[in-house]
């Protein structure tokens, strides 16, 4: 390619290398088992073994049996680049198309695959190089490299506890309505006035107190105040 980089794999690579850096982020850097992928991707356990070997033999996994995959540094490289793509598509389609945040998330999953490196380079320039996404998520930077956080589960507060959501899981357009709906975006400051059984929490945002049910506390993730 002339700017240098890896060619454009397969949108099946894309989206099992994808899903391994989400569940290895997951798992503090373990090994993905084959359950587990299948489980994400909801395919069968024979195909996942299938493809972890042929992504293998590609250079873009290290796996063993029974002990599951891990992303080799090529594989890690690409699925950032994917990971880019989408979160750089979302907030494109937020600022300069008017979508709602709920709506983008399967937008940019179909459109990931067709852009370019280039496309997404140009888009990101245009927003003014933005560092995270709608949904508070960081944007890997067109080298690779991705910001770490530190951002602890809304349930993980605990009673009395302050602090600012920074990022919301994308992955349902209902959870976000709801979101949505309780003001409970990134950036919002909020107190736990008192953790519920399961994982749920009575917040006071502003001069509003609610309940929060443990599913939807779920997708919630926290910047602790000191």
């Amino acid at each position: 390619m002339p700017d240098g980089r890896t060619p454009d794999p397969s949108r099946a690579v894309e989206d099992y290398l994808k899903a391994v850096y989400k569940l290895q982020a997951e798992a503090g850097g373990a090994a993905v088992s084959t359950t587990a992928l299948a489980e994400e991707l909801d395919r069968s356990a024979a195909s996942i073994t299938r493809m972890v070997q042929g992504l293998a033999a590609q250079g873009l996994l290290s796996y063993t049996r029974y002990r599951g995959a891990r992303l080799t540094a090529l594989g890690e490289v690409t699925a950032l680049r994917i990971i880019r793509r989408h979160r750089v598509i979302e907030l494109y389609l937020i600022e300069k198309l008017g979508y709602s945040w709920e709506d983008v998330h399967a937008e940019a999953e179909r459109l990931e695959h067709a852009a370019s490196d280039v496309l997404i380079d140009r888009m990101a320039e245009t927003l003014g190089e933005p560092s995270i996404d709608p949904h508070g998520s960081p944007i890997p930077t067109r080298d690779g490299e991705l910001a770490e956080t530190a951002w602890v589960p809304l349930a993980d507060l605990g009673d009395g506890g302050r602090g600012v959501v920074r990022e919301v899981s994308d992955q349902s357009p209902e959870t976000l309505r709801e979101l949505a709906a309780l003001g409970l975006f990134p950036g919002t400051r909020i107190r736990c006035l008192r953790e519920r059984d399961g994982g749920g929490a009575l917040l006071e945002v502003g001069d509003r107190s609610f309940e929060v049910e443990p599913a939807l506390a779920g997708a919630v993730f926290v910047e602790r105040d000191p």
